[in-house]
């Protein structure tokens, strides 16, 4: 099995999209990032994919469909359940922590403060998925 190279990050935030894109530059040059802007773009996106992403980045507080709704749908799509869902946010409520549980996400991340604070996020994330060697088939 080999590392995770295709990743899909769902936020609704141009601030945060950046911000992801260039850690991704960074930290993982080697890395595809897709950006979806909104829940309803990223189902849309993946149903139409040939390719599916590896692991997904989802935004928990997004306006129409929130991160809960969209994992409840991918987690009720066959083709899409078995793709590792990691929840963004900006909260460590306990109740939005054991929601993203109980809708199977695979892990649950508190966005850091600042950008050098994200980074060392981003790369403990990367590091992570390459030395689970977790792959989608």
């Amino acid at each position: 099995m080999t590392a995770p190279q295709r990743f899909l990050l769902v936020d609704d935030n141009p601030h945060d999209q950046l911000l992801a894109t260039e850690a991704f530059l960074e930290l993982c040059p080697a890395c595809h990032l897709t950006v979806k802007g909104s829940g309803t773009e990223a189902l849309f996106y993946l149903q139409m994919a040939i390719e599916l992403p590896e692991v997904i980045l989802l935004d928990v507080n997004m306006p129409g469909m929130n991160g809960f709704e969209v994992l409840a749908a991918l987690k009720a799509d066959p083709r899409l359940a078995l793709i590792p869902v990691v929840m963004l946010s900006t909260s460590n409520a306990r109740e939005d922590v054991s929601a993203a549980y109980t809708l199977h996400a695979s892990s649950y991340l508190v966005k850091a403060g600042s950008f050098v604070a994200f980074l060392e996020q981003i790369d403990a994330f990367l590091r992570y998925w390459q030395q689970s060697r977790v792959t989608h088939h």
